[in-house]
This record gives structure tokens, C-alpha cells and sequence, in this order.
């Protein structure tokens, strides 16, 4: 079945190539941008996380992972037996958020 759809895709480019349809497009030229966290996303998610990026929404993992990654670093930075137990307990509190969110999107995408 995938390979009709490729057939299907790759005609419809090669039509648009022969009628001009994909000259003078922004970026023409230039290499795509690397998105190497695209290979471990499912492709129809990732279509859906680059239209949410490129209207300036972002979903609420993304956001929970960048607050992991932000505690992580006050961790790595916290001076002291009892600023370092708080910013573990943010961590803690932030991968769980992280983990309901994403079982919540797993169980919504069935």
C-alpha cells in the first residue's frame, strides 16, 4: 500500500516540476532544516508539531521537557544539601507531568 502512495507523491512532484509549480520558493536552493528529533516521531505527529512550531503553539510535552531540562540545569547549579533535594523534587514533579501527558496523547492517538 505505501508503495502506491510513493508512486502517487512522486508523480504529482514530477508534474509539479515540469510546470514550473516549485520554482521560486522560499528556501529554494537552501539545504532542510535539520530536525533530527523528527526520526524518533511518528511522521503524522510530526506534521501536526511542525504546523502547532510554525504558529508559535507548542504542545504540552514540549513544553514539560524544556521545563525538565531547565530544572535539571538549577540542579546541576543548586549549592547545598537542601537546594539540590528541591530542585530533585522539581525534577520528579516535572517527568511525572511529562509522563501522564504523553500517556494521555499515546491513549488519544488509539
Amino acid at each position: 500500500m505505501t508503495g502506491k502512495w510513493d508512486k502517487l507523491a512522486e508523480r504529482q512532484m514530477q508534474k509539479a516540476l515540469a510546470e514550473g509549480k516549485l520554482s521560486g520558493l522560499e528556501g529554494e536552493g537552501r539545504p532542510l532544516p535539520e530536525r533530527p528529533e523528527a526520526a524518533f516521531v511518528d511522521p503524522g505527529e510530526a506534521v501536526g508539531y511542525r504546523i502547532m512550531h510554525e504558529h508559535g503553539a507548542l504542545p504540552e510535552e514540549i513544553e514539560l521537557r524544556k521545563a525538565v531540562e531547565a530544572a535539571k540545569a538549577d540542579y546541576a547549579a543548586a549549592e547545598g544539601e537542601d537546594a539540590r533535594r528541591k530542585a530533585m523534587a522539581r525534577i520528579a514533579e516535572l517527568q511525572m507531568k511529562l509522563s501522564i501527558a504523553e500517556e494521555a496523547r499515546k491513549r488519544f492517538m488509539r
